[in-house]
């Protein structure tokens, strides 16, 4: 079948179809199986063959995505897994990271476990990775409408991470997405409404895998600085955007991008597989998270680039103070994050984002 672009026209479609749903919308369910069992989904088509799962049960995260039938997305071995699993010592976070498109990393801490002293708590351990990503969502809403010619998606809801005596944070995220193209948008208010000012940190840890992620496949981001977390990430510096086949009992490579934006301060990175003419962005505003960590994973199973935009590092909570750029947040102060992901569908939308990372570069 030849590709074709549905026409921004209303009235044209409507006359086509019967029911929106024929081309594109949004569908609400319940996951019934295993560890999976409560978690609230919302399947998203767009009409193009891009298509994902929100999921309002896991912190209005995002599982499954693909593009025309091949997958997008990352899943890992312990598959989606209800929040009333989750274990949050040490790196104990690992048994619920199902990786997915998009599993939101914060918001008291990013990176490993640690601990800090807390005046009135005492010790207080923060978990790897923080716990949002295992905050079921309220006051879930999903909306399809019009607007004009464009016909738009929408899902939002509504997490709080609050600790008696702590934090009281809120993370308010609409998801959208439009008939007739190959990208989503989130968009993040997160609000202190607590009296005290709190640390903020929060990443998006965006994972994309096989067939996009393979052999022969690179990375793209143009960035003005790139720092090995590990010794073995800069043993292997030079390859630190080129791809190889699955290894058993590959150690990962981590590195730490500061990313350079174009005029608006909007900073790309992708994933291309040139053989396949296929691709994955992600774009997001460096004036609003300022850090890059790609996360370089081709073990066996684990098999997997992590694309992760954010205003923090990957580093935990008290190496991030050490570094001395440990954002914080006050109270009443509200705080917004914007991220897109999209599709590069063929060698025109490759060569184009290419070029736009040349430039910036």
């Amino acid at each position: 079948m030849k590709d074709f672009q549905f026409p921004s026209n209303r009235s044209f479609l409507m006359q086509r179809t019967g029911d929106i749903s024929q081309l594109a919308g949004a569908k609400r369910s319940i996951l019934a199986d295993g560890k999976a069992q409560g978690v609230e989904a919302v399947d998203i088509k767009t009409g193009t063959g891009f298509a994902f799962t929100v999921l309002p049960g896991r912190g209005m995260d995002i599982a499954w995505a693909e593009y025309k039938g091949a997958p997008v997305s990352y899943m890992s071995k312990t598959g989606v897994v209800s929040p009333a699993y989750y274990e949050s010592s040490g790196g104990q976070w690992l048994r619920s990271f199902f990786a997915g498109l998009l599993t939101t990393c914060g918001l008291s801490n990013v990176g490993g476990p640690c601990e800090e002293d807390d005046p009135v708590l005492g010790i207080r351990q923060y978990g790897q990775h923080g716990r949002i990503s295992n905050c079921a969502a309220e006051q879930v809403g999903v909306t399809q409408e019009w607007h004009g010619d464009d016909f738009l998606i929408t899902v939002t809801g509504l997490m709080r991470e609050a600790c008696l005596f702590g934090e009281n944070l809120t993370l308010r995220r609409t998801i959208c997405a439009k008939l007739g193209e190959n990208r989503l948008s989130v968009h993040d208010v997160i609000v202190n409404e607590g009296f005290a000012a709190q640390p903020l940190m929060i990443l998006y840890h965006i994972n994309f895998g096989y067939p996009i992620l393979d052999e022969g496949s690179r990375f793209l981001c143009a960035s003005s600085k790139i720092e090995p977390a590990t010794e073995i990430a800069k043993s292997d510096m030079d390859r630190f955007s080129q791809m190889g086949a699955p290894e058993v009992g590959y150690r990962e490579r981590v590195y730490f991008h500061e990313p350079i934006g174009d005029a608006g301060g909007q900073a790309t990175a992708a994933l291309i597989n040139d053989r396949l003419e296929l691709g994955a962005y992600v774009r997001f505003n460096t004036g609003q998270m300022s850090k890059l960590t790609q996360w370089k994973q081709l073990g066996a199973q684990e098999y997997v680039l992590g694309v992760e935009p954010g205003n923090c590092l990957s580093v935990g909570r008290v190496k991030q103070r050490e570094r001395g750029d440990l954002e914080t947040i006050l109270p009443g102060e509200q705080r917004t994050f914007d991220v897109e992901i999209g599709i590069l569908p063929d060698r025109d939308a490759i060569a184009q984002i290419s070029q736009e990372v040349g430039s910036a570069a």
